[in-house]
């Protein structure tokens, strides 16, 4: 059995390294891009949540949030990709709203997903501006936490090609063969770069292409009669330095991220342990976005981000083209919440999320209730705002969607 999976990102990639772990015949990942990880599974937050989500997704943000911690723990994600556990605040003057509400489409916060709102404690990041108060507490640190996401996908890849997975990029696939009972058998890939042109033998073939998924779904597949509801949602970011939020030293950060608690554990009674970052989420009602940001370790850069808009999607990542009002509009943000001359910019970046009129991902066969379809083909795109939250657990699901095991998560409502 020979797997190709369409799409190197954060779903993709997390597809080929589970997938690794147990299947020994030929993995594949194609991609594109010239530059790795360009697009949203590079530039996106890093925000993880575990229980923010809409009943049809919330068995699978469950089990991903469980792996991010269990593969963080096991193999120093805290130094490696900055994984650790953060406090979720909001500066927001009321929170309402259900899970059923279209919260990123009315351009309002991702807190409005949350289930409830804990009490208020001394909790506060030291990077606020002074002038602003105690935020309101969402999470202690029990169930988010926060990572790099650029250095995860690089860590994913590296130990998938220490297990043979062979990646082809820039490269795009251009058609696909059937045999004559109608199963798939090979992938014809044109190197992009080179303009040479090669087949792969494809049994299985999973569709990761984040953004531009339904784009690479008609063009294999002009004649089926399913449609992939997968469209863009471009957002401008910020990477920022904040002369209050230096990095800590390492002794601050256990090796063992489980240690990190607020004095329930017995060896630490009463000791007061804050979660080394956090994640705030407030609104700008003069510029009509509601801006979040995140503090990472342990490079000590704080991520500024929440101005989305209609940004056309372009054929590469890479053709990126920043609109420089949407950046100042973010600097004057980050003027009113760290301080004016309390930061300085590292990165200005724009990127492209996949998302679904649903509001939730697309994890399983290319086929509908009615069986329509391709056979052998999987979809896993569509996840908005939590590509990164929702990605091992969607790769581990899907890995075993491919191995025809009966799936971890219950992802029944996110199929076509």
């Amino acid at each position: 059995m020979t797997t190709v999976i369409l799409g190197a990102g954060i779903i993709g990639t997390s597809t080929a390294y589970y997938l690794s772990q147990s299947q020994t015949p030929s993995i594949h990942l194609v991609e594109s891009s010239p530059e790795l990880f360009a697009s949203s599974s590079g530039y996106a937050a890093g925000f993880l949540a575990r229980d923010w989500f809409a009943l049809a997704s919330a068995s699978l943000g469950r089990l991903s949030f469980d792996l991010h911690k269990k593969l963080a723990n096991e193999h120093d994600g805290h130094k490696t990709w900055g994984y650790a556990r953060s406090t979720a605040t909001s500066l927001a003057e009321t929170i309402g709203g259900g899970e059923e509400e279209d919260w990123l489409g009315e351009g309002s916060s991702r807190v409005k997903a949350a289930k409830k709102i804990a009490e208020n404690d001394d909790t506060r990041p030291v990077w606020l501006a002074p002038r602003y108060g105690k935020p309101d507490i969402i999470d202690k640190g029990d169930g988010t936490a926060q990572l790099d996401p650029f250095e995860l996908c690089h860590y994913l890849m590296s130990e998938c090609k220490s297990r043979g997975v062979r990646l082809h990029q820039p490269a795009e696939a251009t058609s696909l063969t059937r045999d004559p009972s109608g199963a798939l058998s090979c992938i014809h890939v044109r190197n992009t770069a080179t303009s040479e042109e090669y087949d792969i033998p494809c049994t299985r073939l999973v569709l990761a292409a984040g953004a531009w998924t339904s784009q690479v779904f008609q063009k294999l597949f002009p004649n089926c009669k399913i449609q992939i509801p997968v469209s863009s949602l471009a957002g401008h970011s910020l990477l920022l330095r904040s002369s209050r939020w230096p990095p800590p030293s390492s002794d601050t950060v256990p090796p063992d991220l489980n240690s990190i608690h607020h004095g329930t554990d017995d060896s630490m009674a009463g000791a007061k342990t804050q979660p080394p970052c956090h994640a705030l989420f407030t609104s700008d009602p003069a510029a009509s976005y509601s801006p979040e940001l995140f503090t990472r370790l342990p490079s000590g850069h704080i991520y500024l981000a929440g101005l989305n808009g209609p940004y056309p999607l372009p054929s590469l990542p890479t053709e990126r083209i920043i609109d420089p009002e949407a950046i100042e509009t973010l600097k004057r943000t980050a003027e009113s919440l760290l301080g004016k001359g309390e930061f300085e910019v590292e990165r200005e970046a724009l990127c492209w999320r996949p998302v679904t009129g649903r509001g939730v991902p697309i994890v399983g066969p290319a086929k509908n209730k009615r069986g329509e379809g391709e056979q052998d083909v999987w979809i896993a795109a569509g996840h908005g705002p939590w590509g990164i939250s929702m990605s091992l657990g969607t790769g581990y699901v899907v890995a075993e969607m491919v191995q025809g095991r009966e799936t971890t998560a219950d992802v029944k409502g996110l199929q076509l």
